[in-house]
């Protein structure tokens, strides 16, 4: 710190000098102690000076209106925004986050370390501040093809950044139980940084050995029994709430006041449409009161909390010393959001954005991420075979949550192969490998997509971001793969051999070059097309299906090299032997 800075910081402290900016007439939330404050906040250089009585050159007037320390998503992945982050900020400062922290491992997977270096690029110098933790698992398994391999090595110059905090998402648990050497090196270069943990379906002996390995939180419960063992084991829980993933009504009971200060909150994977219409961080707040948290515990699990957690001594409360990144809201039942300080200076008021970043640049990423032959994709490639009463491993979604079911039951075949059914909800699903051409097809049935014809294709494939299609016929599964090749990369709906909607996402097959608004809109169409091929529409499609290649996930996936048990960590046959 500038020593003159400092000096004039004391100073207005003291009241020798007027304050930059003082907030007066406003109930200020006290997250140290859990009461309303009452008072002027005087900002010096985009700190808080003091609270109390205070002059200033600028005055804000807030109204008699409840203002709180500026909200902290501790866990999220820009890419599933589908937007960069310049326009990932534009959307989510409005909703008074003002710090994330996040995982770049989606583009990671794609283009490696050009993709975490980009991330960084792209976020700097904006009105959100963005921290970064290192991606531990590219690919996430060795069960399947990804576009790149990082290693220890590739990863360790990264810590010299002043925004990487750590090591992300460790969600490689039978790499640290059986001490491979990868995953060890990782956590061994990452143990005086943080490091976050990914314990989904974990027991306690699990909880245990993350925790003997030096990780530190967990964002994958999905029972308040989980969130009670890793707390209880001296771990942060992370509370989600996101578009495919949504814990929070179920864990929010296990929060009081004794363990409130080891509970976060985090998004992880949102979409755009849901960030506009729900909101963020802001969202979990709201939902969190629902459901009967005092509003002040939720304020203090999405501000200080984070910032603790993650070492960010000057962020999460209103108190001298701290960053005056603040929100102003009318009440804490609405909450509703009248405006947004970072660093003292309104960046966003009623919902709007109204601070300045420069239009989005062309990606210095690839526009060419669709490595595959379309000639090879065959109907011949796409037939699961399966004989008359031949009982076959199937695929069932949970609605609103990133775990499935493995199902054994009888499915529709033609004596042969198996035929897609409408009245049953059982879908053709297919995995592309897409980074290598290696030609590679993973084939798989699932049921409860609610598909009522045609097919859908993303190539947002958590974690290694292949190519996904589930259809009902193997012609509109082959259209939605060739048109995904054409646009480079996103989001398509096909029908009767026309696609009626898509989403280019040009920057490695996850993000738009797009400005945010146009992208969301390019969603709504995207989203309206899905009435006509699908009858769901309590839960996000895409967003459901980008999670079914995710072998990390309990209890049954795909990937490009087939069905994966995640129980057993072993791939499997579609078709049960025997018919048993």
């Amino acid at each position: 710190m500038d020593k003159n800075i400092l000096k004039k910081r004391i100073q207005v402290a003291s009241k020798q000098i007027p304050a930059d900016i003082v907030i007066k007439n406003g109930k200020i939330a006290d997250v140290f102690n859990l009461e309303i404050l009452h008072g002027d906040i005087a900002i010096a250089d985009g700190v808080i000076a003091g609270i109390g009585e205070y002059d200033g050159v600028n005055i804000i007037d807030a109204e008699n209106k409840f203002i709180v320390p500026g909200f902290i998503d501790s866990h999220v992945h820009i890419e599933s925004s589908m937007v960069t982050p310049k326009e990932f900020s534009k959307a989510v400062l409005p909703h008074g986050v003002t710090t994330v922290i996040i995982d770049p491992h989606e583009i990671a997977n794609v283009v490696g370390t050009k993709g975490i270096s980009f991330m960084l690029e792209d976020s700097e110098g904006l009105d959100l501040d963005v921290y970064c933790m290192l991606p531990s698992c590219v690919p996430a398994t060795s069960f399947e093809n990804a576009g790149a391999v990082l290693n220890d090595d590739e990863l360790a110059p990264f810590y010299k950044h002043p925004r990487v905090l750590g090591l992300a998402e460790v969600m490689d648990f039978p790499g640290v139980q059986n001490l491979d050497d990868r995953i060890i090196d990782k956590l061994l270069t990452a143990s005086a940084y943080k490091i976050d943990g990914h314990g989904a379906g974990l027991g306690i002996e699990g909880v245990n050995v993350y925790r003997a390995a030096g990780i530190q939180t967990d964002h994958e419960c999905v029972t308040k029994e989980q969130a009670k063992d890793r707390l209880a084991r001296g771990m942060y829980v992370m509370i989600r709430q996101g578009s495919a993933a949504k814990n929070l009504p179920e864990l929010i009971g296990v929060v009081n006041e004794k363990n409130s200060h080891r509970c976060l909150f985090c998004t992880d994977d949102k979409h755009l449409d849901d960030l506009i219409a729900e909101g963020s961080i802001d969202y979990n707040i709201r939902l969190a009161v629902e459901h009967g948290l005092d509003p002040l515990i939720a304020i203090q699990m999405a501000t200080i909390n984070a910032a603790q957690c993650f070492g960010l001594s000057q962020k999460g409360a209103i108190a001298p010393g701290y960053r005056a990144d603040l929100v102003i809201v009318d009440n804490f039942k609405a909450f509703t959001i009248e405006k947004v300080l970072k660093a003292g200076k309104v960046i966003a008021e009623n919902g709007q954005y109204i601070g300045s970043i420069d239009q989005p640049k062309p990606s210095v990423l690839s526009r060419n991420s669709v490595n595959l032959n379309i000639n090879e994709v065959t109907k011949e490639r796409l037939a699961i075979h399966v004989k008359n009463n031949q009982k076959a491993h199937v695929i069932e979604i949970i609605p609103n949550q990133i775990e499935t079911v493995k199902r054994m039951m009888e499915v529709p075949s033609d004596g042969v192969c198996f035929i897609p059914s409408i009245e049953k909800d059982l879908a053709k699903l297919a995995v592309l490998e897409r980074h290598k051409n290696t030609g590679n097809i993973g084939l798989a049935i699932v049921k409860g997509l609610g598909l009522i014809g045609g097919a859908v294709a993303t190539t947002v494939a958590h974690d290694s971001h292949n190519v996904i299609v589930a259809g009902t016929n193997d012609e509109d599964m082959i259209c939605s793969i060739q048109e995904i090749k054409r646009i480079g990369g996103g989001l398509v709906v096909v029908n009767d051999g026309k696609t009626l909607a898509s989403l280019p996402l040009v920057i490695g097959g996850l993000m738009s070059d797009q400005a945010y608004p146009i992208v969301a809109h390019q969603l709504d169409e995207l989203n309206s097309s899905l009435h006509k091929v699908s009858k769901h529409r309590h839960f996000n499609l895409f967003l459901t299906l980008s999670f079914l290649s995710l072998p990390v996930i309990p209890e049954l996936k795909i990937t490009d090299l087939g069905l994966f048990d995640v129980t057993t960590f072993q791939h499997i046959e579609v078709a049960a032997e025997h018919g048993v």
